[in-house]
């Protein structure tokens, strides 16, 4: 009996002795495992960091010395032009005719077939026409041939229903903030290029009577001139009763050959406008008329010879 338990406690205790060395093992390999883990881990973030390093040098690189592809480009390229706005479209120039507004022209409007207060405005609209130009040129503010009829009517004294006088002409264009003044023709030409070269624009009274040298048949015609040319001395027409001569250039000196001397005035000189004077401020063109494509009212905020 003895023997039998000493047998017992050998294979028990052999069993036991298996049991830990297999203990040991697996705590062996375990951590050998872990360290090889780690190993990979510590290996891994090594090569983020190299990686990371070799980019930022790269990008430094690329910032202090660019390719010679990418420099030779910018060498090469040039900027876009920019254009330039053309000042002869932010000219207003309406037609006053009724033949303009049935041809479906541009700048004209129905009032060139309307009557108002028993006189077509198509025989009396010119000087009208004229102020309607001045106004929304050369000012931020728009206004139509009717609306500065209605505002001349209110204003001035003028009765409307036939051609406004110079007296009333000067009187609305100042109370819209114009400086201005009626002028007689000159005894000289060149006292007349001078007038017109300091001025931003001129009223002009023309008569074929005068002179025949550009207009033809016409007693008497208010037209506007604009944009005096010093090197060429002309000037960007804006006529009215004539869409053949609308929007032209004409030599200044034809201007002045015609101007209507039985008139007691022949021209008023637009010197500058001033927004705080101008009692109107009138923004929208009223009516229906036929407004050209290239019209852009930006480029009419302020046109001068300049």
């Amino acid at each position: 009996m003895n023997e039998r338990y000493r047998r017992r406690r050998r294979k028990t205790r052999q069993t036991l002795i298996k049991l830990a060395a297999t203990l040991v093992f697996f705590c062996v390999v375990l951590a050998i495992m872990l360290f090889m883990a780690q190993r990979i881990q510590m290996e891994k973030e090594r090569e983020k960091q190299r990686l990371a390093s070799k980019a930022t040098s790269d990008t430094s690189r690329e910032k202090l010395e660019p390719k010679a592809s990418e420099s030779k480009e910018e060498k090469c390229s040039t900027p876009e032009p920019i254009e330039t706005p053309n000042p002869e479209e932010g000219v207003y120039s309406y037609l006053q005719g009724p033949k303009s507004w049935n041809q479906g022209l541009d700048w004209s409007g129905e009032w060139g077939e309307a009557f108002m207060d028993g006189g077509s405005f198509g025989g009396f609209g010119c000087g009208l026409c004229c102020m309607a130009n001045i106004y929304s040129t050369l000012t931020p503010y728009r206004c139509s041939p009717v609306d500065m009829y209605q505002y001349t009517k209110q204003h001035t004294g003028y009765g409307g229903g036939m051609a406004i006088s110079w007296g009333y002409i000067r009187r609305g264009l100042t109370s819209l903030g114009f400086d201005c003044g009626v002028q007689k023709k000159p005894a000289d030409y060149e006292t007349f290029r001078k007038k017109v070269e300091e001025s931003e624009c001129c009223l002009v009274l023309v008569s074929s009577y005068d002179s025949s040298v550009y207009w033809k048949d016409t007693p008497g015609h208010y037209v506007t001139i604009f944009l005096y040319d010093s090197q060429k001395e002309k000037v960007f027409l804006a006529d009215s009763g004539n869409p053949d001569h609308n929007r032209h250039w004409v030599s200044l000196k034809k201007i002045y050959q015609s101007l209507k001397t039985s008139s007691d005035w022949q021209y008023i000189a637009v010197k500058g406008y001033e927004k705080e004077k101008d009692r109107w401020r009138h923004k929208k063109i009223s009516g229906t008329w036929n407004a050209p494509d290239y019209l852009d009212v930006r480029l009419a905020a302020h046109v001068s010879n300049g």
